[in-house]
């Protein structure tokens, strides 16, 4: 039910934590490094999940049967909004010719990008936590 969801979770995280391992380095460019290469391979990853992101939670809230559905829903939405102010980030820097540990040790202090990351710990930790009752209430 919730696989497409928390496999998202899993490539943004994945990112996120690569990232901070990337900012340490203090290097000028993602040219002529292995860690520089993939870089961007991380990002572009971060994008795909991000996009559709929300309605994928959604999706997984009304699988599982999580009551109230409204109140789901509306953190939905607020998911929503900091995965596009993350997505509009993630962008900018794809965007430029060269990606600096700087620009990523920025990145990662976005409070657009922390908030994302806290969205998507709760979200994912509600559906693994529902799954858990289900299955205990199946034995």
């Amino acid at each position: 039910m919730a696989t497409d969801f928390l496999e998202r979770c899993d490539a943004i995280e994945e990112c996120y934590e690569f990232m901070l391992a990337y900012a340490g380095q203090g290097l000028p460019t993602d040219q002529g490094s292995q860690s520089g290469g993939q870089v961007r391979e991380f990002l572009q990853r971060a994008v795909r999940a991000l996009t559709g992101l929300a309605g994928s939670g959604s999706r997984a809230m009304a699988a599982s049967g999580i009551e109230p559905a409204a109140k789901y829903q509306a953190f939905i939405s607020v998911l929503d909004q900091d995965a596009q102010a993350s997505l509009a980030a993630l962008e900018l820097v794809l965007g430029q010719p060269a990606i600096s540990s700087q620009l990523i040790d920025n990145l990662n202090a976005s409070i657009h990008l922390r908030a994302l990351l806290t969205d998507v710990f709760l979200v994912g930790e509600v559906l693994r936590s529902q799954s858990k009752a289900v299955v205990s209430s199946a034995e």
